[in-house]
């Protein structure tokens, strides 16, 4: 049966070692900006944390949007070598006729995945999108299916895609939660293709276009991520700024102009790095506890977090918390790695912000007769 070896609160070293100095009582944060999009969302990407919405959960219409997702299963593609930046993908004709923004590559010609990724992600090209898709799966049909088993994988519930590009389709929609998640997986799952999203311009056939996210123009912090435009979807923009080592994303669907849409997501932007603060606390594999394990070929087990533990609080806040650990008083071998042995909890002002379980951080094996028997007559009279 567990019980907890102790309940008091204690600030681990790590939080009071990395705590800045005292200051003035923080002021209480002002609420969200009301912004006039139909739906949007911000949140921390390291924490999840999420510091406004409206309408989050209310299925939209993605227009370009969908590229991430496209972008997200041809990084993949890449990832596992399945396909490379020097490949040289052969225009289809149905590619060369895709309506919409265009790259404008020729049909029959020869196109590197690298210039493709940019005319998608800098010019958010229909053409290079569909070339990308046909290269990746043989069809953008079978390439669909990808895109959607990846939507269900990153928790994209309430999201379905019908195509690669945006193009309008009843039953191709999304939300700006599950955009912004998606958002956040491709930042998180593949930093080194992320670079493209900062590229500003792209000059293809001795065509040059700019990428449309103005937000790159501002002296903010933003480094993607995609916009989208439809008449029915509005001015979308996924915008993700990063400032002293605090990343936010922004998902700001279904506002009235280019300038509207990153407007109201820079608004959500500095609304976020004004008035809070992201710390990691613990890293994985960090020991937080040793402790005695009974019956094991090792005496001792260390106990920690499998993932790194970050919050997203007011700023001014940090002094404030606190950390309780619960942990079970008795382990006996044998102890997998990665199982759980107790509970990391944050508390702030009375309110618990994060909770994690404390696992394994090795394994421990069974002991020999000997240990285990004189273990059991310790136990016993313990």
């Amino acid at each position: 049966m567990k019980t907890l070896l102790c309940t008091a609160l204690l600030v681990f070293s790590a939080l009071s070692a990395a705590a800045p100095p005292a200051a003035a009582p923080a002021l209480p944060v002002p609420a969200a900006p009301i912004l006039p999009a139909r739906a949007y969302i911000l949140f921390d990407a390291h924490s999840g944390k999420v510091l406004a919405e409206q309408k989050a959960d209310e299925r939209m219409e993605p227009a370009s949007l969908t590229k991430l997702l496209t972008a997200y299963t041809v990084f993949q593609a890449m990832a596992t070598g399945k396909i490379n930046l020097a490949d040289q993908v052969t225009i289809s004709e149905k590619a060369w006729k895709s309506e919409g923004s265009r790259m404008f590559v020729q049909v029959g010609s020869k196109v590197s995945v690298d210039d493709l990724l940019k005319g998608m992600i800098v010019q958010s090209g229909n053409d290079a999108t569909i070339a990308l898709a046909e290269h990746t799966a043989g069809s953008e049909t079978t390439f669909v299916t990808l895109m959607n088993q990846n939507a269900q994988l990153l928790g994209m519930k309430n999201s379905r895609f019908t195509n690669s590009t945006g193009l309008p389709d009843p039953e191709l929609y999304i939300t700006a939660r599950d955009i912004a998640l998606l958002a956040r997986a491709l930042i998180r799952d593949f930093p080194d293709y992320y670079k493209y999203y900062s590229i500003k311009e792209f000059t293809y056939n001795n065509i040059k276009q700019y990428n449309r996210n103005m937000l790159l123009w501002r002296d903010i912090g933003a480094d993607g991520v995609k916009t989208g435009h439809t008449e029915n979807a509005g001015f979308c923009l996924v915008s993700s700024a990063l400032r002293d080592n605090m990343r936010l994303i922004a998902a700001v669907l279904g506002t009235a102009s280019e300038k509207e849409r990153a407007d109201q997501s820079q608004e959500l932007l500095n609304y976020g790095f004004r008035f809070f603060e992201t710390q990691r606390l613990y890293s994985a594999a960090q020991p937080l506890k040793t402790t005695r394990i009974w019956k094991g070929a090792s005496k001792e087990l260390k106990l920690g977090l499998s993932e790194d533990l970050y919050v997203t609080i007011p700023r001014g806040q940090y002094g404030q918390l606190q950390a309780a650990m619960e942990m079970d008083k008795t382990i006996i071998a044998p102890a997998a790695k990665d199982k759980k042995y107790g509970t990391v909890k944050i508390t702030l002002g009375g309110e618990t912000i994060a909770e994690r379980p404390l696992v394994a951080l090795q394994a421990v094996e069974q002991g020999g007769w000997w240990r285990r028997m004189i273990d059991s007559i310790r136990l016993w009279f313990a």
